[in-house]
């Protein structure tokens, strides 16, 4: 376990400055302030560790989303000065400082259609944090335009749930908040040096899986080519921030997100700038380190952080055993999905510099996205038929089938014959009644088996259509809208997953928060499913 230093306002205000001046995310040329980007982990020390320890919220959310009523230094300094006092009592003094957030309570009208019911949620989860409106000292940071967030305890906007919301709000005719949201993630980019986790401080010193380069393809497809040019100089940035350190990188090794394996060949990897616990997860993360006896507890944090950014926290897919969560070895393993990922950036930065007329700049990155793709088929093929992630430090392929082995089809970057064979497996696998399952193996955790999620469904919908298997494309789409259907047709809501095996399909489960509804991402897959599938 961690253990905050710290018992003067003073001390926690220059480890926040401390924390900011040495890390890589801090503003370089930004007005914005930097001390308001420490988390509350640094912000509060000790009385942050006093809080979540004693579980003063059921969520360990709640607090780090909680706006403290005045500068947290002071609150600090009373705190150390309170909690001598006898009869001292915790719950109080937080109550009487900070402001606990609300959820919102979305009650639909009666008799909506999926459909209406879709269109009618988008305005309940727009959100306008324009900078002058976030309270101050707030973990939220402010964008300048309106974003759509998933529901539920997700208050703020979240990275790669963005591109699977920008699909519906495509469908329904919101290309303005599609552009809204392109802007926001430029403006992060352009202040922050990336794309954040999420719209929140205790968020930046991660992002999650790049979605920014489908989101620009996907407003070019409705407003043209000039997209990619007015985003050029956010995708060659978002670009230069995952490959940070990839040319001093030595043969074998590994620095932040990237790895160089002993052939020369350059990946990529989930990682993590800091390696104490998360503070929304601040004591799930200390008892997991906890019962882990053979490595420090930072690495173990460092792990779990890089899961988190990988968007599938948690999964067998980072597990050492493929069972158990104190196995986990995220930052060990090379994922398929994020190097399919950083295949289509590079091919889409290509397609920005032709629009640009830099033909230097065009020829460099299809070299790059050329060498990725044999990296991928050499590297994240499996010999069982699937292609699939690589543990870098035991230098093997992970025998661990999961929905993100559609990725390199989703990209582009698999070879005829394994998109086949792939899709072949997924058939045998990872087919369910109730539509895709996660992985084959039944962890608890909710990024396992029994659950399906909507954005692996699109994923898997749109690669098997462009390596012709729109037929098992069409089963796995309309079996997730049968799901789907059925859970709105007796809950009237949409929710962030759902059990895709055997009879008992609905919503599902496993992780550490109960099951959310609102939902951004399922909203957006549903109505284009709708469109290619029907009710």
């Amino acid at each position: 376990m961690i253990e905050l230093s710290g018992h003067r306002a003073a001390r926690h205000v220059l480890s926040a400055w401390l924390l900011i001046a040495t890390s890589s995310v801090a503003l370089a040329d930004s007005q914005t302030t930097n001390k308001l980007l420490a988390p509350p982990s640094i912000l509060y020390g000790d009385l942050f560790v006093a809080v979540q320890t004693a579980q003063i919220y059921p969520d360990q959310k709640t607090f780090v989303d909680a706006t403290p009523k005045m500068d947290p230094a002071q609150i600090v300094a009373l705190y150390d000065q309170a909690k001598l006092n006898p009869g001292f009592s915790l719950s109080n003094f937080v109550a009487t400082y900070f402001t606990p957030p609300t959820d919102q309570v979305i009650t639909p009208p009666p008799n909506q259609s999926l459909r209406d019911h879709i269109d009618w949620l988008w305005p309940e989860l727009t959100r306008n944090s324009t900078p002058g409106t976030v309270p101050q000292y707030s973990s939220l940071i402010a964008m300048p335009k309106p974003y759509v967030v998933p529901g539920g305890r997700f208050r703020e906007g979240y990275y790669w749930d963005t591109y699977f919301t920008m699909l519906g709000l495509q469908e329904a005719g919101r290309e303005d908040l599609v552009d809204d949201m392109l802007d926001n993630f430029a403006y992060l980019i352009d202040t922050i040096g990336h794309i954040p986790n999420g719209n929140r401080t205790y968020y930046v010193s991660r992002s999650q899986p790049p979605f920014f380069s489908y989101m620009v393809e996907l407003a070019a497809q409705k407003e043209g080519g000039r997209v990619y040019q007015k985003y050029l100089p956010q995708l060659r940035r978002e670009y230069r921030y995952w490959m940070k350190g990839a040319d001093r990188l030595q043969a074998g090794d590994a620095a932040r997100n990237v790895v160089k394996l002993p052939d020369g060949t350059v990946l990529n990897r989930y990682w993590d700038e800091r390696d104490a616990p998360r503070d929304e997860s601040y004591l799930e993360d200390v008892q997991t380190a906890a019962s882990v006896k053979d490595r420090p507890a930072n690495e173990v944090y460092r792990d779990l952080r890089a899961a988190a950014e990988s968007g599938w926290d948690f999964s067998s897919r980072w597990f050492g055993d493929n069972q158990t969560l104190a196995t986990i070895r995220t930052t060990a393993i090379v994922p398929v999905d994020l190097n399919s990922l950083m295949f289509h950036l590079e091919t889409t930065i290509a397609i920005g510099c032709g629009q640009a007329r830099d033909f230097g700049c065009v020829t460099d990155f299809i070299q790059k996205a050329a060498k990725r793709a044999i990296g991928i088929n050499k590297y994240l093929w499996n010999k069982n038929g699937y292609y699939g992630d690589y543990d870098w430090k035991l230098a093997q392929p992970r025998n661990n089938p999961s929905a993100a082995m559609l990725y390199p089809l989703f990209a582009g970057a698999a070879w005829p014959d394994r998109a086949l064979t792939t899709a072949r497996t997924v058939e045998s696998l990872l087919l369910k009644p109730g539509g895709l399952t996660t992985t084959t193996v039944n962890t608890t955790q909710q990024w396992d088996a029994p659950n399906g999620w909507a954005p692996l469904h699109w994923i898997a919908v749109q690669s098997l259509r462009r390596y012709g298997r729109a037929d098992l494309a069409q089963k796995i789409g309309t079996r997730f809208l049968s799901d789907v259907n059925h859970v709105y047709a007796t809950e009237q809501k949409l929710v962030e997953k759902y059990v895709v095996e055997g009879s008992g399909t609905g919503g599902g489960g496993g992780g550490e928060y109960p099951l959310q509804d609102g939902f951004g991402w399922t909203n957006g897959v549903t109505l284009r499913l709708l469109d290619l599938y029907g009710q």
